[in-house]
């Protein structure tokens, strides 16, 4: 399970609502559809989230290259 800590009460909110969106179409709709402040925000989270799973499932996967990028942006 990928927690992400440091965020907003309203920012949980956003990354719930999109990870529990099935699609990524849908996704994209829900995003559309907010403020703009709300649209950077979910951009963020859904960077925040990609990069939590990579860190997680890369531990058990050969993923030599998403690691070397994790280790620059760190």
């Amino acid at each position: 399970m990928i927690e992400i800590v440091g965020l907003t009460p309203r920012q949980k909110i956003l990354a719930d609502i999109i990870w529990g969106i099935e699609e990524w179409d849908q996704v994209e709709i829900f995003i559309a559809s907010l403020s703009k402040r709300d649209r950077i925000d979910c951009e963020g989270i859904i960077e925040v989230i990609t990069i939590s799973m990579i860190e997680e499932f890369g531990e058990r996967m050969d993923c030599t290259e998403a690691k070397e990028l994790i280790k620059r942006i760190k």
